[in-house]
């Protein structure tokens, strides 16, 4: 159902909630009247204690389509996304076959993409050593930027750059005054750690030290300085790199740094052996951890919060019988971030106006899609309501693809209840949403 309006009383302009009625036309934002202004045609009035927010930008996602359906898919993962208040994804160019690092697997993947979409999406591309040197091609094409892993990526299509191969991609993205997004974690240091068959969460973290993280992050701040790239650090888990991306900042270097919210929800404290719905790499780390990654996000140092959405086959995850060397690594929640982080954020005294900034307007900001991301006149009216009712998250009641998630059983004190697309309310089986390309037009 199309929209005109959408009326409440806490609706979020700019940084504050205020009673407003939002008017829409033609999909697009064209005045924030009053709350008890006039509209004609069809408003959807939201309850009181129900908040408007922008639909969130949700940048790190794997769909895994083409290649690899059976883990995730474009109609799977944009109805999960659409449910979780989620109205644009970028999705990552890997764990699909072909992986995005060509114009041709591009295509490929648009193809597979259509007619099954949501929510809208647009693509990144992949930095591979077979791929540099023509990664311009891939820009011109429509990609938000290039992302490239430092140690093993998991999947053999898509290897990691090595230390100068990593410098040539920085040199070779500067040229065109493009992206670069890093998996930062340091092969050496992964190589040297401990590593044994074992079902002990504690185990596991030990294979993944933070030391991988901020060796990492080093070289790569490294690398920016010597090239003036703007880059962009994927993921971040450790806050032992807190220090080093605020000094490299301060500096004038171009890097832009995301957490996820599985990093800011659980803490390792918490986590269960044999529990491989909790493995990603890097890993979730301790408490004391998690207060410094929400600190940084209120100082400025962590400018966003993506779900890196990274799902596989029930088999794949749980390989192993609990051994959590074997099991897939990769959290599934595009669904549930916005709800879980807003409840976190709230024990913590934090506004829904932050989450909202950190997980839509940086986002959108990011990849230059500043016509979203914001409730303001020229935007497009991808809306989502978050109610303040009761949500017990179960599996078996999420849309993606495979029923896992580290999520199932949490008890949230808020939900996605409405989301709009263009404004017009997204409904489970309908496929209105656009492929984007870099330039914002699709």
């Amino acid at each position: 159902m199309n929209h005109d309006a959408v009326r409440g009383r806490q609706v979020l302009v700019g940084d504050a909630f205020v009673p407003a009625t939002v008017v829409i036309r033609d999909g697009a934002i064209t005045a924030i009247d009053p709350y008890d202004a006039a509209v004609a045609g069809n408003v959807l009035e939201i309850p009181d204690a129900a908040h408007l927010l922008p639909g969130v930008v949700d940048t790190h996602v794997h769909v895994n389509e083409p290649g690899r359906t059976a883990w995730e898919g474009f109609a799977t993962a944009t109805r999960a996304a659409a449910l979780g208040g989620v109205t644009t994804l970028i999705d990552m160019p890997l764990n699909s076959i072909p992986s995005t690092t060509t114009v041709e697997a591009l295509t490929a993947k648009r193809a597979a993409a259509a007619g099954q979409l949501n929510v809208d999406v647009g693509f990144w591309g992949g930095a591979v050593p077979d791929s540099l040197g023509s990664l311009e091609q891939l820009w011109d094409a429509g990609v938000f930027g290039f992302k490239c892993f430092l140690a093993p990526s998991g999947v053999d299509e898509f290897p990691m750059l090595d230390p100068a191969q990593l410098t040539t991609a920085l040199s070779e993205i500067a040229g065109f005054d493009g992206l670069l997004i890093v998996h930062a974690e340091d092969a050496g240091v992964l190589e040297a750690a401990p590593h044994p068959s074992s079902r002990a969460y504690a185990d596991f973290l030990l294979s993944r030290p933070p030391e991988a993280e901020t060796a990492a992050i080093r070289h790569l701040l490294d690398g920016a300085r010597a090239t003036g790239c703007r880059v962009h650090v994927l993921h971040l888990s450790s806050a032992r790199a807190l220090d080093l991306l605020a000094d490299a900042r301060a500096e004038g270097v171009r890097v832009t740094v995301e957490t996820c919210p599985h990093y800011l929800c659980f803490a390792a404290e918490q986590i269960p052996d044999a529990a491989p719905e909790f493995k990603c790499c890097p890993p979730i780390r301790d408490e004391g951890n998690r207060n410094e990654l929400w600190q940084a996000l209120q100082s400025g140092v962590i400018d966003a919060i993506v779900s890196d959405h990274s799902p596989s086959t029930v088999d794949l995850k749980c390989a192993g019988d609990g051994d959590l060397q074997q099991a897939w690594g990769g959290i599934s929640g595009l669904q549930v971030g916005l709800v879980a982080v807003a409840h976190e954020a709230r024990a913590r005294g934090i506004g829904l106006d932050r989450v909202s900034r950190w997980m839509a307007r940086n986002t959108a900001d990011l990849v230059g899609l500043t016509d979203r991301g914001r409730i303001a006149v020229g935007a497009s009216a991808d809306l989502v309501v978050h109610d303040a009712v009761a949500w017990e998250v179960s599996v078996a009641q999420l849309a993606h693809r495979n029923p896992i998630s580290a999520y199932d059983g949490q008890k949230y004190d808020g939900a996605v209840t409405h989301t709009l697309l263009r404004g017009r309310l997204v409904g489970p089986d309908e496929t209105r949403g656009k492929m984007l390309e870099r330039t914002g037009h699709e």
